[in-house]
C-alpha cells in the first residue's frame, strides 16, 4: 500500500554541511529514480523557500494536509533544531488546526526526524559531556507529535557528521533511503 511522504529539510548553512547535503541529495535522487506515483512524495527546503522567515502559514497547512507522513531532516542545532524549523512549528502547528479544540488536522499522520550531530554517540549519554541522551533531548518533538495526534517514530540519528568514514557515510545514506522507502510503502518504521 502506497503512502504519501513530505520531506521537510531545514539547514541554515547548507553549503557548509557536507553530510546533510549528501543525505538530502542522495534521498532526492533515490526518490526520483524510484518514481513514486504523482503526489506521493514532496520536498520542502525551508531555508530556500522562506529565507526571510515569513512563512506562508496557510500554504504550509494545506501542504501538511496532503501527506500522511512527515519526515524532517535537520542538524541537531544547539540541542534543538535550526531556528526556522522551530518558527515553522510555532506558526503552522497552531491551536485549532494541529491541536486543541477543533485541532485534529494532523491526527493519525506520521512524524519522523532525520538528525545529524557534530558529536559522537558517546557524548550524548549521562556519562558523556552533554549529560543527556538523545531521547531526552528530543522529548519535546515526541510530545509535539503526540499533542498533534501524530504517530511519532524514533529518529534516524547520524552522529559525528564531520568525522564519518566513507563506509559510515554510505551506511547513513542507505539507512535513510530504506527509511523513506518504508514510509512510501506505508510500513511501520
Amino acid at each position: 500500500m502506497n503512502s504519501s511522504v513530505l520531506l521537510i529539510y531545514a539547514h541554515p548553512s547548507p553549503r557548509k554541511s557536507q553530510l546533510n547535503r549528501l543525505l538530502r541529495d542522495s534521498v532526492l535522487k533515490h526518490c526520483s529514480e524510484r518514481k513514486p506515483p504523482e503526489g506521493l512524495f514532496a520536498f520542502l527546503d525551508l531555508y530556500e523557500t522562506y529565507p526571510d522567515f515569513q512563512i506562508n502559514v496557510e500554504t504550509e497547512k494545506q501542504r501538511l494536509l496532503k501527506f500522511q507522513r512527515v519526515l524532517i531532516q535537520h542538524p541537531f542545532y544547539w540541542y534543538s533544531c535550526p531556528p526556522l524549523l522551530k518558527h515553522y512549528f510555532d506558526e503552522v502547528l497552531e491551536l485549532g488546526f494541529a491541536y486543541g479544540p477543533g485541532g485534529q488536522a494532523l491526527k493519525g499522520k506520521h512524524w519522523q526526524q532525520i538528525i545529524t550531530t557534530g558529536g559522537s554517540a558517546e557524548v550524548y549519554s549521562h556519562e558523556g559531556s552533554n549529560c543527556y541522551t538523545m531521547d531526552e533531548f528530543l522529548r519535546p518533538y515526541e510530545q509535539t507529535a503526540r499533542l498533534c495526534g501524530m504517530r511519532y517514530h524514533s529518529p534516524l540519528i547520524v552522529h559525528g557528521a564531520r568525522r564519518l568514514t566513507d563506509g559510515a557515510r554510505q551506511i547513513a545514506i542507505d539507512s535513510y533511503k530504506k527509511l523513506v522507502d518504508s514510509h512510501l510503502e506505508g510500513e511501520s518504521v
